[in-house]
């Protein structure tokens, strides 16, 4: 990226107001009441040491609140070493739009850490994380009815685990405190589904979006989505399970893979659950049989497919390669993946792309999920399984008894009996839920999308939907 580009890029945050700055345009909001929602609430900076390797050692860590229309106020935590305030706050203010949109009942919040976490072994990482905890939760910015952080990058179920342990030891009679956190491990309170959720969303959007002939052909494209040769930016948890899914149940050819290293292009397909263990075990695509190497993964961006699904990091599709890029349809795994700049770009050819508030927001879906399974303290699907299947088991022996009535001339196919009865699980009834979010979320954008002469993209017709629903909750409080 030359100087000059640089000067022009938006950064993260900037591209956010930007965005939001679009979206309000359109809209008839007062001017304090815009003014409200714009800003964030407040952020917290904290610096703590921790006695390591001989020495105290010094970290910084963020949690924002941007919006408290609702609560608690909900936002993963990250741990990276270029974590700042600006990107925290403006993720922050990305998950109250995110939250409105798929009607999830919370404000928006986010948190990080300034750290590497490879550059530090497990039992290293547990005291880190449970100081920060402990930072945040005696503030009330961890607390199960006030703030409830998630995984983000570079953490997850075992950091997730661990706050909430310490949440506990601070606060020991509080029956609920295993909600002051989601994303945990399922021996810790977490739920079934939660760590495939973006990645599954991700797939259900996309499902959501090739139910519209009319949506596919905007972006030049027909059919199903079987077949639709798909490049993957970035092979995390997000983008394998999306990756994985779309392959695996949808017929989705995966044509490449982007990682730090390079990536690893095959026409035929990508086997994803090898090109993953690979990764896993050698921590790049590099020498992966599977497919041919690239050592500049950066060019696959811009390579010929039907679908790009960048699920890395913020602002890879910029000023300097949008006009560039040659997919027709971009769905946006990670958050912040293509700048405010890039955006009007590929708007402007004619790109179809489906938002980052809408199409990751299956993590917070089923975290919402698992925070009122934490609050009943009953599993779902226990109370109703089996009297679930109980009644179906009657239809069963009704079809069974007709069936052999030789006059009737017909018989169960061999696997029905099995496949009918079984009452929906935890499982299950995790993904009826995130699949009707996500169809109710993309069918409220699309309304607007189609609906209004000023809105060509379904971004700001995100972003309409979502501010709207925010300025109802604060109306409704009399603001």
């Amino acid at each position: 990226m030359n100087k000059e580009t640089q000067i022009q890029e938006p950064s993260f945050r900037e591209s956010v107001e930007l965005m939001f700055s679009r979206a309000v345009r359109l809209m008839d909001l007062p001017p304090g009441l815009e003014q409200k929602i714009r800003v964030c609430n407040a952020t917290y900076t904290v610096r703590f040491g921790v006695r390591l390797r001989g020495q105290i050692q010094t970290f910084t860590g963020y949690r924002a609140v941007h919006s408290e229309h609702m609560e608690p106020v909900k936002g993963g935590i990250r741990y990276a070493s270029n974590v700042h305030q600006d990107e925290v706050e403006a993720l922050a203010a990305l998950m109250t739009f995110k939250c409105a949109l798929v009607e999830t009942p919370f404000g928006g919040s986010k948190g990080g850490l300034c750290i590497d976490p490879r550059e530090w072994d497990e039992h290293e990482l547990e005291q880190i994380t449970r100081r920060f905890a402990y930072e945040l939760a005696k503030r009330d910015l961890i607390h199960p009815s006030q703030n409830v952080p998630a995984p983000d990058m570079g953490t997850g179920e075992r950091e997730m685990a661990w706050i909430a342990d310490q949440y506990a030891r601070m606060n020991t009679t509080d029956i609920n405190s295993r909600a002051c956190v989601t994303g945990k491990p399922i021996n810790a309170g977490g739920i079934q589904g939660r760590t495939e959720a973006t990645g599954r969303g991700v797939e259900y959007a996309l499902q959501e979006f090739f139910r519209y002939p009319e949506d596919v052909a905007k972006a030049g494209l027909e059919g199903s989505l079987d077949g639709k040769r798909v490049i993957v930016q970035g092979l995390g948890n997000v983008g394998y399970h999306a990756a994985k899914f779309l392959s695996e149940e949808d017929g989705c050819i995966i044509t490449a893979v982007i990682e730090r290293d390079g990536a690893l292009i095959n026409e035929k397909g990508l086997p994803i659950e090898n090109v993953h263990a690979w990764i896993a075990q050698h921590g790049g695509v590099q020498g992966c049989p599977d497919g041919t190497y690239e050592p500049d993964g950066s060019k696959l961006l811009e390579a010929e497919c039907d679908i790009l699904i960048p699920a890395a990091l913020e602002g890879v599709i910029n000023l300097s390669n949008a006009d560039r890029i040659q997919a027709p349809l971009i769905i946006e795994a990670a958050n912040g993946p293509i700048t405010a700049g890039a955006d009007d770009i590929l708007r402007r050819k004619g790109t179809v792309i489906i938002p980052d508030l809408y199409a990751n927001a299956g993590g917070v879906t089923v975290s919402y999920f698992e925070w009122v399974k934490n609050l009943s303290h009953i599993r779902f699907g226990r109370m109703e399984k089996r009297q679930e299947e109980a009644q179906h088991m009657l239809l069963v022996s009704e079809l069974e008894r007709l069936s052999r009535d030789k006059e009737l001339g017909w018989e169960l196919s061999p696997d029905f009996k099995a496949k009918f009865m079984r009452g929906a699980g935890e499982l299950e009834l995790v993904r009826s839920g995130l699949d009707d979010t996500m169809r109710t979320a993309y069918q409220a954008m699309r309304e607007v999308w189609h609906s209004r002469d000023d809105v060509d993209d379904l971004r700001i017709a995100g972003f309409l939907v979502s501010i709207d629903r925010v300025a109802a909750s604060y109306r409704a409080k009399g603001l």
